[in-house]
């Protein structure tokens, strides 16, 4: 079973000593990828939040440039009603000093998910429920700008699929 990791980018981030904090997501604020418009429902992190994984905070999605985890308390995540909202404890390493350094000049946040949960109506897409696989501080252009994400963010459906998907919505 192969598992698509989407990845998608809010504009908010903070130093506050060795600490960065933030929201890598934002509830109910309407994002363009590629053909669609995408929202994430207030509470879609909930469950993964609830089931105590081990989220990594990354920078640009970078699974080799680590700045926190939750496993070990330097990373924290919670959900309030403006979004996902993030506090990093940076370690003293370069990776981390750098993000620091030049944390003006960073694009934002972004986090990395797979769907649990969708709804699509036309080509909107709302997101219910998603499992959260990290957190990155990203250096240049958020997801939400564009590029990458938008070749895998939405498996492509012919005419007939999408008239279908929309007579089954209708039909609930």
């Amino acid at each position: 079973m192969t598992i698509t990791i989407e990845e998608r980018a809010a504009i908010e981030v903070r130093a506050e000593g060795r600490k960065l904090t933030g929201y890598a997501a934002l509830y109910n604020t309407e994002a363009r990828i590629a053909d669609f418009s995408e929202t994430i429902s207030p509470g879609a992190f909930d469950t993964s939040l609830a089931e105590s994984r081990d989220i990594l905070a990354l920078v640009d999605h970078d699974r080799t440039k680590v700045l926190g985890r939750t496993k070990a308390g330097t990373l924290r995540l919670s959900s309030d009603t403006r979004g996902l909202k993030f506090e990093i404890d940076l370690p003293n390493t370069t990776v981390a000093n750098d993000v620091l350094a030049n944390v003006r000049n960073m694009g934002g946040c972004s986090f990395g998910f797979s769907v649990d949960k969708e709804n699509w109506q036309g080509e909107r897409r709302t997101l219910q429920s998603v499992t959260l696989h990290e957190v990155s501080v990203v250096s240049a252009w958020p997801a939400y700008d564009g590029t990458s994400v938008s070749a895998r963010a939405r498996q492509q459906r012919t005419a007939a699929q999408r008239r279908i998907a929309l007579l089954e919505m209708e039909a609930q």
